[in-house]
């Protein structure tokens, strides 16, 4: 694969950060940094760690609040809405009437 040379500015913190992952994996920044972009890559789209624990804390909010109903009464509510759905119009007049 062909190289290209580019110029990238880093903060102290981070071009320290690169200077010791080069030093205690004996590989050259180029390779950390190339490692890096290919692994950050192929996270994007996906969730952090901290993201699927903050969704998962989130769905263990949500749980205890879905309504305890047995199947028979869903049912029976949305044979409810589909009839109501058919009549279609209102039910009162309009006000702009």
């Amino acid at each position: 694969m062909a190289a290209t040379k580019v110029t990238f500015t880093f903060d102290a913190g981070t071009l320290a950060r690169l200077n010791d992952a080069s030093a205690r994996l004996a590989k050259p920044k180029s390779e950390i940094v190339r490692e890096a972009i290919l692994e950050y890559h192929e996270r994007i789209g996906r969730l952090s760690e901290r993201e699927r624990h903050l969704l998962l804390r989130k769905f263990d909010e949500l749980v205890p609040l879905i309504p305890k109903r047995s199947a028979r009464h869903v049912l029976a509510e949305l044979k409810a809405l589909r009839k109501d759905r058919r009549q279609g119009g209102r039910r009162s007049p309009s006000l702009s009437s």
